[in-house]
């Protein structure tokens, strides 16, 4: 027992931790993309049930620590994409679509090979777009509710000197406290976790606005860095069987309001490493443990829905905000990090961090083609050796 007690309390603090620091992150996205309270709620439930039954399963199969989460970046292009024509319906269509390229990704290596050709500048670009609006909102809540922002605010920062995986649930923890005494109460409100069916309806705005650009993202943001991860630590699993879970997975949970299921990028090092266990040999454990703690966190969905509709929403976004501050900084470094492409990723996040649509298409669409656009017309062509001498 005691050979496995080290991963499995690892597993168990990876899984509060991706859990408390992000869920917000999520049922802030489906809202915006039209949810309903209980259909929030029901989503929330599907990605957390969905990536624990993936993680237990990749993780007893391939006995490494395949760390599977939900995509926090993707729900954070919600965010700024709004709802889109036909409601969230049309949203759950472009889940369906995600869930659908992510399969295809693992099946056909060319369209694998076709995303990775995307230059990491426009991709880290489009990134920072989507997560600028969601970072500024502890500002926004500093300044309209002040005496509520700024305890979670203070305690996040002090909390993140000491122990940073634990700054953004010490904040959620002072956040909830903050509601508990200035709301009115969860009198009345049914908390008991359901799944709720959402029949899917596929609109070309939405499957171009959405689908595609949230299968970009969640492939560029979470399941790339995530193999990163677990490569600095000696694990590499075949990407190909993860993308095809993750993906079946995503289809599994879209028709109740999951957005998309993939590899951990950010709590994956605490189940890789050796703070899980000295024995690389033992930490699938502390994955396996994780997947299961965020099943079972997932059963107070209904619990997490209500306490942030009792709050007020620009609150609810500051604890979002703070919980991506991290990604934010890491894809700007990333976005400017070539001479070369800093224009054209600039283009990109500007157009991006805009959040308009045209034509019923949302800004990361726009971002990533305008990105494109300029890195083509301004790709500088290398010059050819000159042979001999001239007279």
């Amino acid at each position: 027992m005691r050979a496995i007690a080290r991963p499995v309390l690892a597993g168990v603090v990876t899984a509060i931790v991706g859990f408390g620091g992000s869920f917000t992150v999520v049922l802030t996205g489906l809202r915006a993309a039209g949810a309903s309270e209980a259909q929030a709620a029901s989503g929330l439930l599907a990605v957390a049930v969905g990536s624990g039954i993936v993680a237990l399963v990749l993780g007893l199969r391939t006995r490494m620590p395949v760390s599977i989460a939900w995509s926090t970046p993707g729900a954070a292009l919600l965010i700024s994409s709004g709802v889109p024509e036909g409601g969230f319906p049309a949203a759950v269509g472009a889940f369906l679509l995600c869930g659908v390229l992510i399969v295809v990704a693992g099946l056909v290596r060319p369209l694998g090979r076709l995303i990775a050709a995307i230059p990491g500048p426009i991709a880290a670009a489009m990134l920072a777009g989507v997560l600028l609006d969601l970072c500024l909102a502890p500002v926004r809540a500093l300044h309209d509710v002040p005496l509520l922002a700024a305890p979670v605010i203070v305690v996040w920062a002090l909390v993140a000197r000491f122990a940073r995986q634990w700054a953004v649930p010490a904040a959620l923890v002072v956040a909830i406290a903050g509601i508990a005494l200035t709301g009115p109460g969860l009198g009345g409100i049914d908390l008991a976790p359901r799944l709720e069916w959402t029949t899917p309806v596929f609109t070309p705005s939405a499957l171009i606005g959405i689908g595609l650009p949230l299968f970009l993202v969640t492939m560029a943001s979470q399941n790339v860095p995530g193999m990163a991860v677990m490569a600095q630590y000696g694990f590499v699993p075949r990407l190909r069987g993860i993308l095809v879970a993750t993906g079946l997975a995503t289809l599994g949970a879209a028709p109740f309001g999951g957005h998309a299921v993939n590899l951990a990028a950010i709590s994956a090092a605490l189940a890789a490493g050796p703070d899980a266990d000295p024995d690389p040999d033992r930490r699938w454990i502390a994955s396996v443990t994780a997947g299961l703690g965020l099943a079972v966190l997932g059963l107070g969905a209904g619990l997490a829905t209500a306490l942030l509709l009792l709050s007020p929403p620009v609150l609810v976004e500051a604890v979002a905000g703070l919980a991506l501050l991290g990604a934010l900084a890491g894809a700007v470094t990333s976005a400017v990090a070539q001479p070369d492409d800093r224009e054209a990723a600039i283009v990109t996040f500007v157009v991006t961090a805009a959040g308009v649509s045209f034509l019923g298409l949302g800004s990361a669409f726009w971002g990533l083609l305008a990105g494109g656009a300029m890195l083509l017309l301004h790709r500088r062509r290398t010059p050819r050796p000159v042979s001999g001498n001239r007279p």
